[in-house]
């Protein structure tokens, strides 16, 4: 059954490589974003709580969780959402492949997208931009990681399971992760927030899997630099996702004449 997995993963990567919007929506848009801010701005960024940090420390780790969030979030609920209409699961649900097994293939094509993700984006912050990895907290990092992309994986079959069609998925996935960017001090530090807008922020994982791996570059993080309260809130999201994706998530396409092969998905849509 782990041959049928990885056998999965390799073709859903396949597919991902072969979808070059894809690609550049999830690896280049924040990878020019990294480049652009750090051409905008110099000094140090200001947030709220929390010690100065430089340009690079701030952007690369926000970024590199907004690249692993897209990959496993946007990416995944878009491209299950279009393979569900297109006829796709019901196909593949009809196969010797076990059902797990082929959205474990999914999932882990996301994971390990999102780990590239990260990679790129954190190798170009130390070789063009001087970040600074710690050893003492690359733990923390790597936890963090684990567990942030777990979670928004969990939620984004329940996106999935959720959207009404494969053309209502991108809209959805998008109306729930920019926002929240926006307001979780990945694209902008907040300095002084209003109560009632840290308060929503706190309340979803996107901030906490940022301010965990935030911490985990940053110089002024002591200890081993886990950040368990952050860690908590993913998991307790992780257990939401994974919920809401087993009473929503179906095999069968939902909307009448969807079968939409040879279709390439539009912009933003993922694989």
């Amino acid at each position: 059954m782990l041959r049928l997995t990885a056998a999965q993963v390799r073709y859903q990567n396949r597919v991902f490589w072969r979808t070059p919007i894809s690609a550049v929506f999830t690896l280049a848009f924040p990878l020019m974003f990294l480049v652009l801010f750090n051409l905008l701005f110099e000094g140090t960024i200001r947030v709220a709580g929390r010690a100065p940090l430089t340009i690079v420390q701030f952007y690369a780790p926000s970024l590199a969780v907004f690249a692993a969030a897209s990959a496993t979030y946007t990416n995944l609920a878009v491209g299950t959402a279009i393979a569900r209409d297109d006829g796709i699961l019901k196909r593949f649900r009809g196969t010797p492949l076990p059902a797990w097994s082929y959205l474990a293939g999914r999932v882990g094509s996301a994971m390990w997208i999102a780990a590239l993700a990260v990679t790129v984006m954190l190798g170009i912050g130390v070789a063009a931009y001087g970040l600074e990895v710690r050893v003492a907290t690359l733990a923390a990092a790597v936890v963090t990681f684990a567990v942030g992309v777990a979670c928004f994986a969990s939620l984004g079959v329940a996106a999935a399971g959720i959207a009404k069609s494969g053309d209502a998925a991108p809209a959805l996935a998008n109306f729930t992760i920019l926002p929240l960017a926006f307001i979780s001090d990945v694209f902008l530090p907040i300095e002084d927030p209003p109560q009632w807008l840290a308060t929503v922020a706190d309340v979803f994982p996107l901030k906490h899997f940022a301010r965990a791996f935030q911490d985990a570059f940053s110089p002024a993080t002591t200890g081993v630099g886990f950040r368990w309260g952050s860690l908590a809130v993913m998991a307790v999201w992780t257990v939401i996702g994974l919920a809401v994706a087993a009473r929503t998530f179906g095999w069968e396409p939902r909307t009448a004449g969807s079968n939409r092969r040879g279709r390439r998905p539009s912009p933003g849509r993922g694989t």
